[in-house]
Order: C-alpha cells, then structure tokens, then sequence
C-alpha cells in the first residue's frame, strides 16, 4: 500500500474534475443535490466520452444521450454542454420546477448511474454518487435509488454504508428479487471477521498502537522500510499501526484489503512455522473475503434439494403435458386459471404472478434468470436457473437459493441450453435467447411431451404482467423478440386465442 484513494469527491458544477478533495467519504446519508446541477454534469461527462473504445463506458456512454434524449423531450433543452451553462440551466429548471423529477427522467437517471457503477473508474463513481444523491433528494423513498446506493457504496470501498443503504432499500420492498438480503448478510458477516482479525492483531502485536496516531500511509511507508532492513520487530508494529489507522479513519476496503493481504504475506515469509495466531488471522481473512465473495451458506445442502443433469431433467417430463404461461397481459385477463391447472406440469417464468382465475395456480417448474430471484421462494418441484456466464450463474445459486423451496433443481448443463446444448453461436442468434426461449428449445429438442402449449406467448406485445416490483423492470431491449416468435410460428401446430400449440 503507497497511498489511500479518495473516491468521494463530489462535483457542484457540472464537472467532476472541479470537485473538492476535501470532502467526506460517503455514506448512507443523502447530501441534498439539484437536478440541474446533476442534469449538467451528465451533459459533460457525455462528452468526455466521445471515442472512448472501452466497452463499460461506451455503454455508459448509450445510456447518456438516452438521458439526455428524455431530458431535450420535456424540456425543449438542447442535450448538449455548452461553456456558459445558460441553455442547460434553464432547461433543467424547466424540468425539475412545478412538480418534480418525472418517472421517465427518473429511469433515465438511474440507467445512468447503474451502468457508471458499473465502469468503476473513479470519474464514474462521482458521477453515480451525484446522481445517487440526486434521485434519493428528489425521491426519498425510491426503492431503485436507495439499491443504487447500496452498489456504488460497495464500489467506493464503503461496506458498512453500503449495508445501511441496502436495509433502506428492504425496507422500502416485499420482493427481495435481486438478493439484496444475502448481500447484506455477507457484508455484515465479513465486518464482524475483519474486527475479530484486527483485534487478534492488536492482541499480538500490542507496540503497533503506538503506530496508530498519524497517517496511515506514514507507518506503512516505515514499516516496509524496516521490513527491508531486517527490524522485523519494528516493521511488524509499524504495518499493524497501518492498518489499525486505515481501520478507524475508514480508509476504502480495496484499500485495506490490499494491506492486508501484504501484510499476511510479509508474514507467511518470515515465519519459519506459521504461529498459531498467524493460522488464525490467515483463516479469519481467508473467510471474511469468501464470504464478501459468495456469501455466507447456512445449509450447504440447500434442504436437502436435488441436483438435475439433462439427462434427469427428460425423464421427469416424458410423457407428461406441458404449459407454458408467459408474464404477458393477455395471461392476466385470459379467465384460462382452471384449464391451466389442467396440464400434468405448468411452468412459469421469472417474475410470474398468480391470479387463480386467469393464471392457474400451480406452478410445478419455475424458470428464472439468474441476475434475479424474483420468486425463488415459492415452492415448486423444480426450479431452474439460466444465465450465460457460470461464475455469475454459481455466485446467485449460492446466495439466492431459499432451502427448502423446491424439491429438484437444474445444475449446470442446463443452465443455458440454446448455447449450451444446442450450440448455437452468436452469428445464428445474435441476441441474448429469454428464459421462455431456453426452455422452449429445450423442451422442443427433448421431444418427449405429447402435448406443448405456450399461453399467452405474444413476446410482450400486449405489456408485462409480473408481480408487482419486476413491473418497475423495464422490457429489456437485449432481446430478439421478434426472432423468438419467428421460431415459435414456424414449428406451431395449431394457433387458438392465446395457446399456441407446439405438439
């Protein structure tokens, strides 16, 4: 560790460059921000990126000018930055005066933020943090604001307020469809690790408090140099002081987590025969950053649930009906509930709602994408979980997953069929295939239900119908809707109402 970064600096004028370095880390406490002030901003930073060829920030980049796209539409403002400032003023004034921030710009801004947290660079997390205290001062009580906050906190290095931010957000919903618990958990439960590892520190190396008074970097600048001399004594003391210090001034955590991990090498090197302190500070680490990573698994064994191979998987719907219902409107007022419960299996999708009536109730196969967990908690016989990266896929198994909340469960050769199974390349599919898609290939290249019908299969045409906090999701243009329904038509035996029939 030569230094500790400061990634809270805020701007107050449109440019991120400008802002003060003297100003405090931040936390889960909004500091009040103007729409204007942060309408601006976005506007420079818009330009800044111009000819950038890394992908995060030309995707931040997509997400600007449709911001300020929305921005120019209600408020007649050029979505532009000129020097003086003045069209921009007045044309952020028009929009946040007489009523405040509109749904549509509100959306905007949140893409915005979400895709900056996603770049990670320094620029784009002030950016985010000025938005994040836009939104939250415009919208105290917006659930999407308050888990924008959470991840850039996270991404600042601010775990501890992350948390808070995150209990916010939880506060504010029913449906936990992002995980947002487990993540809270492995942050709480990671902090209490890193305490008990510092005070076994502390306990071991009692001179490094005479080390803890001044800056952080000083003492560890002093203490390598005594490391390179051969005090090991002194260098030991002077390297706990350090991290003691960044401890209690709240230094970033990928900060402290980089001098940590020096220090327990500097350590392993010097010992001849690891101490049993030492084993215990290296197990005490070693589990606090698995469990940031992951997240903490309180039953391994999930409840006992059963792992599906594809092989399995067939034989549990040979010979057996199948529905499929889409999260489409027409499913909402389709007064099909009874004929639905009918099949020998329903399967459903992500953020499905039930409405007897018209949905059915049973749900015996419950298909959702990993990013969410959208009713991961129902129960059902099965429940299989597609995503097209493994490690992300493995990351949301462990720590959305409820035990106990289905009986089977799809491991990993069939977490992404399309291109898993059926090997298709992005050149015959460009787009990322729906869950619907996945499972509808699947089950057509299985070939073994003599009855397949989709129920209101319109690929959104008639709007969304999802419980209530995925109806703030928008319907996601990564999609090739119109290529799915191609392939669903040409292999459709019949058409009737809202079931088509692929058998």
């Amino acid at each position: 560790m030569t230094r500790v970064r400061s990634r809270w600096s805020r701007p107050r004028t449109g440019d991120l460059a400008s802002a003060p370095t003297d100003a405090g880390p931040p936390t889960a406490q909004v500091t009040p921000a103007e729409l204007e002030d942060c309408l601006r901003a976005c506007a420079v930073h818009s330009g800044k990126l111009v000819g950038s060829l890394d992908s995060r920030r030309t995707g931040l980049a997509e997400k600007l000018r449709e911001l300020l796209a929305v921005w120019a539409s209600q408020s007649g403002a050029a979505p532009a930055a000129p020097a003086a400032g003045g069209l921009l003023r007045r044309g952020a004034k028009a929009v946040s005066g007489g009523g405040g921030i509109t749904n549509e710009l509100l959306d905007a801004l949140l893409a915005v933020g979400n895709k900056a947290v996603d770049c990670g660079y320094d620029d784009e997390l002030n950016l985010a943090l000025l938005i994040s205290d836009t939104v939250l001062t415009q919208r105290k009580n917006s659930r999407a604001g308050w888990r924008l906050r959470g991840r850039l906190l996270e991404a600042m290095g601010r775990p501890a307020d992350a948390a808070a931010a995150f209990e916010r957000y939880l506060d504010l919903t029913k449906d936990d469809g992002f995980g947002v618990r487990a993540r809270v958990t492995g942050i709480r439960t990671a902090l209490e690790r890193r305490a008990e590892l510092l005070a076994l520190l502390e306990r071991t190396v009692p001179d490094a408090t005479r080390f803890t008074a001044g800056p952080a970097t000083d003492a560890w600048a002093d203490g390598l140099a005594a490391h390179a001399a051969g005090d090991w004594d002194g260098a030991q003391a002077r390297l706990v002081g350090a991290l003691i210090a960044m401890d209690r001034t709240e230094a970033a955590e990928q900060d402290f987590q980089e001098a940590l991990s020096h220090y327990l090498d500097l350590c392993t090197g010097i010992a001849t025969r690891p101490t049993p302190e030492l084993t215990e500070a290296i197990g005490l680490y070693a589990e606090s950053r698995r469990i940031r990573m992951r997240g903490p698994v309180t039953d391994p064994l999930f409840g006992g649930v059963q792992w599906l191979s594809l092989g399995e998987f067939r034989n549990r719907i040979a010979g057996k009906s199948i529905c499929l219902i889409a999260n489409s409107a027409k499913v909402g007022e389709s007064s099909m509930g009874a004929e639905i419960d009918s099949y020998d299996l329903v399967m459903r999708f992500n953020s499905y709602k039930i409405d007897p009536v018209h949905t059915g109730k049973k749900t015996d196969i419950h298909v959702s994408i990993h990013k969410h967990a959208f009713n991961w908690d129902k129960p059902v016989d099965i429940r299989l979980i597609t995503g097209g990266n493994s490690a992300d896929w493995k990351y949301s198994m462990r720590n959305k997953l409820v035990p106990g909340a289905q009986n089977y469960v799809g491991d990993e050769s069939l977490r992404w069929p399309v291109r898993n199974i059926g090997g298709w390349t992005t050149e015959q599919f460009s787009a990322i295939p729906t869950s619907g898609f996945n499972m509808l290939w699947l089950l057509d290249f299985l070939d073994v239900s003599p009855t397949l019908d989709l129920i209101g299969f319109d690929f959104y045409e008639s709007g969304a119908y999802r419980v209530a906090e995925a109806m703030k999701l928008p319907i996601t243009n990564v999609h090739e809707y119109s290529s799915e329904k191609a392939w669903v038509m040409e292999r459709a035996q019949s058409v009737s109402g809202v079931r088509i029939s692929l058998r």
